[in-house]
């Protein structure tokens, strides 16, 4: 008898790539990067250099302060955020800027409430 080939193996699934999302925290009504969200920053920049095509940045508040106030702070925050990706080597085309207020917070308070979670910028990729 003759031997029979083994068919091919089928190829492997297509994974899709992992999305990964880094959160930079500020300081209350600040917009400044401190040397924690710093870092988060040089991370992001570092994972999109490894082969990542494009980067999503979405500024927040907490529910402190007017919406029209927290809009443009959120807003400073994403621009600072964003500003630091560039600096870091992220081309600026490749970055894709929203900012939001107090919407969708990250921890869920009444209008009014000082919550640090809620003051971020979150980068994914």
């Amino acid at each position: 008898a003759t031997p029979v080939a083994a068919p091919p193996a089928p190829p492997p699934a297509a994974v899709a790539p992992q999305q990964q999302m880094f959160i930079v925290f500020f300081e209350f009504d600040k917009s400044a990067l401190t040397a924690d969200g710093k870092k988060v920053v040089d991370a992001a920049a570092a994972a999109f250099k490894s082969g990542k095509r494009g980067v999503a940045i979405a500024g927040y508040t907490d529910l402190a302060g007017t919406q029209q106030y927290n809009m443009a702070l959120s807003k400073r925050r994403a621009d600072v955020v964003k500003s630091a990706l560039v600096r870091d080597g992220v081309p600026a085309a490749a970055v894709n800027e929203s900012w939001h207020g107090k919407e969708n917070p990250r921890v869920p308070t009444a209008d009014g409430v000082r919550e640090p979670q809620n003051r971020r910028v979150e980068i994914t990729m």
